[in-house]
């Protein structure tokens, strides 16, 4: 007779979407360019996959700062200096270069402090229960990121009351929270740009909401960090000026290129965090060359180097966005250097990645259940060091892509509202 764990897996792999990814694995097992491995890093974005070199139009370094020299030095620094790890929560203490990270990141957004954690999932599952109790409620946009609801689910766990609001509609979250009345405090857990749509909240009018239900705003800024606003600081202090009443939460693994992500905001709500955040006290930080590493872009963001490096990026990302338009695509994203074109069904999603790839690209193929059914996308992620050239052989693929297969004229509805 199998033994118990063996029985638990089997039943594991017939449930829910374990089930259904197990299928496409079986039905294409050609097609889905999932749990790839990378053989080599060339440069000029080329990577080798499946024995063929090809051009990665699937990282998220948005900046191109994995390859910077300065960066790599300042990992190497970090070994020579600190080794390869602190050895300790950090409930128990910090290395130099973690305080010095929180200082620079604070200033650099403006905010009175920050706080790092190895991953911005640990962070939104962190912080998020860790600021409310059984007396206060947290709601969060029915699109907010997937560890934004995870750190719903925790919070609701340990008593918390929670709920979902229409996308990015104020009177939804007005509704919200005078339904979930009376409560002590009240936190709205929102993304400062929706990475498939490019669509952004109306932050000031959330603001607004928030303030007079006796709420703050928990904004994930995570895909902006280092790619929108002035110097790369996110959405937030752009569109409202201050961090009044705001908690900001970006990422260290996009457009930083290194590792983590942090929390922002005043002084009290980081001391607050340190003693009520789980992945703080009972995980691992983030090791201490990639500390350095964060100090050394955000020197970076802060120099006049950076409007140069941002504008070859944004100029990437309008000349791929405006290309597969003018091809008669269906674009979504384009704000954030995430540019999606709608493929559709499953198959023909899958498809269309294999044809992309066998042409020398390397692209994201996105199905259900990061997507509805039947709405799936080919995902692209824009580099600041991709070439011109790069971009357009990318549209004459896509050119050759739609002639030989018929793609999705109009934005199903079920994306829209996303």
């Amino acid at each position: 007779m199998p033994a118990p764990l063996d029985r638990l897996i089997a039943c594991l792999a017939n449930t829910g979407m374990t089930r259904f990814f197990r299928r496409l694995f079986d039905d294409y097992p050609d097609l889905l360019m999932k749990d790839q491995t990378v053989e080599e890093i060339g440069p000029n974005r080329r990577i080798k996959l499946r024995g063929r070199w090809v051009t990665n139009f699937g990282s998220d370094s948005f900046l191109g700062l994995d390859q910077d020299a300065r960066v790599k030095a300042a990992i190497e620094r970090g070994v020579r200096t600190w080794g390869t790890h602190n050895g300790s929560s950090r409930a128990f203490s910090s290395v130099a270069p973690n305080v010095r990270a929180e200082q620079k990141i604070a200033e650099w957004l403006g905010t009175e402090a920050a706080l790092i954690y190895p991953s911005v999932t640990l962070a939104n599952t962190g912080a998020l229960p860790g600021l409310v109790t059984r007396h206060d409620v947290l709601v969060a946009d029915q699109f907010a990121h997937n560890s934004i609801d995870d750190g719903l689910k925790l919070a609701k766990a340990r008593g918390t009351r929670t709920a979902k609001f229409s996308h990015n509609d104020p009177s939804a979250l007005e509704d919200a929270l005078k339904s979930l009345k009376p409560y002590r405090h009240a936190v709205v857990a929102i993304d400062g740009v929706y990475s498939m749509s490019g669509q952004l909240p109306p932050l000031a009018e959330f603001r607004r909401v928030a303030a007079a239900n006796d709420a703050c705003l928990y904004v994930d800024d995570a895909h902006a960090t280092g790619v929108l606003g002035t110097c790369g600081r996110g959405t937030v202090r752009d569109a409202l000026g201050d961090y009044d009443n705001v908690l900001t939460v970006g990422s260290l693994s996009k457009g930083f290129s290194c590792l983590g992500g942090f929390v922002a905001g005043p002084q009290t709500a980081v001391d607050v965090l340190k003693l009520r955040s789980n992945p703080l006290i009972f995980g691992g930080p983030v090791p201490p060359p990639y500390l350095e590493a964060i100090c050394t872009v955000l020197d970076v963001l802060n120099s006049d180097e950076y409007p140069a490096l941002r504008a070859r990026l944004d100029a990437n990302v309008r000349r791929l966005t405006d290309g597969a338009k003018k091809l008669g695509l269906v674009v979504l994203g384009g704000l954030v250097p995430i540019v999606s074109v709608l493929t559709g069904a499953e198959e023909a999603t899958l498809k269309a990645g294999k044809f992309l790839f066998e042409r020398g690209f390397y692209v994201q193929s996105v199905v259900f259940p990061a997507v509805p059914h039947g709405a799936g996308v080919l995902r692209m992620q824009v580099n600041a060091n991709h070439s011109a050239e790069q971009i357009d052989d990318l549209l004459a693929a896509l050119e050759a892509l739609a002639h030989s297969t018929a793609l999705p004229s109009k934005i199903p509805a079920a994306l829209v509202a996303a």
